[in-house]
């Protein structure tokens, strides 16, 4: 991973080159990550309908349920041919 940092600051970490500043990153990532983490909580059905907007949920209301019938079974199909070809990526 490469991090973009600001002259000034990349000019007082060389000061310190007995630090490794990738620990530091990694250490800050992992902390950061667990502040998200255990930072989620769950939300109601009606927030989650308030958070996509009432045209979204309009949208989906008025989808047939076998357009996402298709879509799970193309999905889980896809899903398997790569599992078969022991494959991480698949394009859909």
């Amino acid at each position: 991973m490469t991090l973009s940092i600001p002259p000034e600051l990349y000019h007082k970490m060389k000061k310190h080159p007995e630090i490794k500043w990738s620990e530091v990153a990694r250490k800050a990532i992992t902390e950061y990550l667990m502040e998200l983490e255990n930072s989620r909580t769950e939300i109601s059905m009606e927030e989650f309908r308030e958070l996509l907007g009432k045209e979204t949920v309009g949208d989906i209301e008025s989808t047939p349920n076998e357009v996402y019938e298709e879509y799970y079974k193309k999905a889980r199909e896809l899903e398997w041919e790569r599992t078969k070809r022991g494959s991480t990526t698949q394009t859909f």
